[in-house]
């Protein structure tokens, strides 16, 4: 198989995913602290299909508002700016997540759901824990595992070859993928953040979402989104070819003082919030 490098990943895929001009907008907007929830509205009715994933799901039972949003403005007042802002990204990554993997044994969907229930958890994680702003850890963790859509196509020539490694050597999946490729999907999901202009901190959570210990801009943040991803994948939530070959870091559970009991806890808050399909 011919070498890739990382570079040629992320510079020379064609289908390499950029931000939408809404999103962006979006994202300026709510770090402008004089614009109001009418801008909000006004750029994203620019996009009638984003402005339609956005309701649906704020009106999921993940945010759990008592009556029913019904306008972009109602959003942004009821759940605020950053909850807004975390919604209309995930929105905006949704159809390039539902994409079947099949480089990674995922059916179309699964990659999203996933990604959605690591974000959903990656917030319940961080609210317990009162260390990290909610909608950061929801959106780092949203978008953890973004590398696996551009290295799908690598993958489907190399899948057997990266197995055959992980049952051979033992090895965790990442590393069998550093081994064939040079790299890793998390590296590439980083590359990606890089290009969309994400926060340092959010860029190193997403490369280093299998090896927290490594993180040094924020390890709270990097440890929230490793525990997460840890817990939806015990749940069975996307599992793939890579599901169950990943350690629980000890040391991610202590920088954020997570005991074995808050993973239960969790889990138990996981499992009441999936039975609304809306989520997702």
């Amino acid at each position: 198989m011919e070498k890739v490098t990382l570079e040629s990943i992320v510079e020379a895929v064609n289908d390499l995913p950029s931000l939408p001009h809404v999103v962006i907008k979006i994202m300026e907007l709510t770090e402008d602290p004089n614009a109001t929830a009418q801008n909000i509205n006004e750029v994203l009715n620019q996009d009638q299909g984003m402005t339609a994933k956005v309701l649906r799901l704020a009106n999921s039972a993940f945010y759990g508002f008592p009556r029913r949003i019904s306008t972009v403005t109602d959003a942004t007042i009821f759940l605020g700016f950053k909850t807004v802002r975390s919604i209309v990204m995930a929105a905006s990554v949704s159809d390039l997540l539902s994409k079947e993997m099949e480089g990674y044994a995922l059916a179309q969907g699964e990659l999203w759901k996933h990604s959605q229930c690591v974000a959903i958890a990656a917030r319940l994680v961080a609210k317990n824990c009162k260390c990290f702003t909610l909608d950061v850890a929801y959106t780092a963790a949203l978008l953890h595992d973004i590398g696996k859509v551009v290295l799908n196509s690598n993958m489907k020539q190399a899948y057997h070859e990266v197995i055959a490694l992980v049952e051979s050597d033992h090895l965790p999946f990442t590393e069998a993928e550093e081994r064939i490729f040079g790299f890793n999907h998390a590296a590439v999901g980083a590359k990606i953040a890089e290009k969309w202009n994400l926060p340092p901190d959010l860029v190193e959570a997403i490369a280093f979402h299998h090896n927290p210990d490594q993180a040094e801009i924020n390890r709270q943040l990097t440890s929230i989104v490793h525990i997460a991803d840890v817990i939806c994948l015990s749940m069975g939530m996307g599992i793939g070819i890579d599901g169950m070959l990943y350690p629980l870091s000890p040391q991610a559970m202590q920088v954020i003082n997570f005991s074995e009991k808050d993973v239960d806890n969790t889990i138990s808050q996981l499992v009441d919030l999936f039975v609304d399909q809306q989520s997702f």
